[in-house]
């Protein structure tokens, strides 16, 4: 047993919970790669890749296998297969994965968009720097986004690491308990497009750096839980002209902010008056519950929140949340952020994408 204990103990030691950026190769870097004993796995899928890429650049053409040959050789000019495109080596899982150029790669990873967006307007969206704070349905959000093609560049900001009790929502596995929530969420964006700009904020938001995190950003999708955040944000995002997008969880409720447009609208509608972040900054969690009810719109939300509302601290450890809201929480987050990206309809309101209504049957 002490040999057990032992073993398990050097191995917890060496888990990677910091790493979180790929780094981007060439052929002429890996026998270094490989010298140190970093890769555990090698998967090179670079000639169906390329098959792919030449399919979306011409659609519908049958081609025999010397054609094929062919195509493939004018894509590579020249280069054997190993040096072409980029190796991405994963540190904080050992992989190492061949994939094509970057144009090339979001060609072929969007090419399925069409034409719901177009090539042009794909190129307007990977253009985009998107903000995202809180990590639990802000996971969702990042994640669908990033799928979508709905930014290319992404700020995260949490203070949480991942719990036991995150996996009813969050897409993770059990070996990710203990990782901060900003480096699991980089991980999974890395993972879908290695050529992503992801920038993470691992202790959260504070005054002194709500200003950085908020430079140049073109659109937040707030999802945090913490009171002083939640109004200071839209403050600083209000004198920049940013979009906000808040989904809440419950009803499919959908808050857009039309900062942009609207640079003298009041914060959440109106609903929490002349509240001042500085107004709200300590709340106990009595005044916390009280302060997200009056956002939410106490009389809208679910009959089940309702109830949970008056259990949080008693017999409920935290706010209920299931995943199918967070999942749809990411959806309509995603598809309202890219008609606002891209100069299309999307006025400020309330919008409710309630399944016990418009699938359940409630009434």
């Amino acid at each position: 047993m002490t040999m057990i204990i032992s073993a398990l103990s050097e191995l917890t030691g060496d888990c990677d919970t910091e790493s979180w950026r790929p780094e981007l190769l060439d052929a002429g870097q890996l026998a270094d790669l490989f010298a140190n004993h970093r890769v555990t796995a090698v998967h090179d899928r670079i000639d169906e890749q390329l098959e792919e890429l030449i399919s979306a650049r011409g659609p519908g053409r049958v081609r025999t296998p010397g054609e094929w040959a062919a195509a493939k050789a004018e894509v590579l000019g020249g280069r054997d297969p190993v040096d072409y495109g980029t190796w991405a080596f994963y540190p904080w899982n050992g992989r190492l994965v061949h994939v094509l150029p970057r144009d090339e790669f979001r060609f072929v990873r969007t090419d399925r968009n069409r034409n719901k967006i177009t090539r042009e307007e794909q190129q307007v969206l990977l253009g985009k720097r998107v903000a995202v704070i809180g990590l639990s349905v802000g996971n969702s959000a990042a994640i669908t986004a990033a799928m979508e093609g709905v930014g290319g560049r992404f700020r995260l900001a949490d203070f949480d690491r991942l719990g036991l009790s995150n996996l009813n929502r969050l897409r993770a596995g059990v070996h990710d308990l203990g990782v901060e929530k900003t480096v699991l969420c980089a991980r999974q964006l890395f993972e879908l497009d290695p050529y992503l700009d992801v920038e993470i904020w691992r202790a959260g938001l504070t005054g002194e750096n709500l200003a950085g995190f908020l430079d140049g950003v073109d659109l937040v999708v707030e999802e945090c839980d913490t009171a002083w955040v939640k109004i200071a944000v839209r403050e600083q995002a209000r004198e920049r002209r940013i979009p906000v997008l808040m989904d809440t969880n419950d009803r499919g409720l959908l808050d857009v902010e039309r900062f942009d447009l609207e640079p003298d609208s009041p914060l959440l509608h109106g609903r929490v008056g002349d509240l001042k972040a500085a107004d709200v900054a300590g709340l106990d969690r009595a005044g916390m519950v009280r302060l997200m009810v009056q956002m939410v719109d106490g009389d809208a939300i679910s009959p089940a929140l309702t109830q949970a509302m008056t259990e949080i601290g008693r017999t409920l450890s935290s706010w209920p949340q299931l995943a199918s809201g967070t999942m749809l929480g990411g959806a309509v987050v995603t598809d309202a952020a890219r008609r606002i990206l891209l100069g299309k309809p999307q006025p400020s309101g309330r919008y409710y994408v309630d399944l016990d209504r418009l699938v359940g049957g409630a009434t």
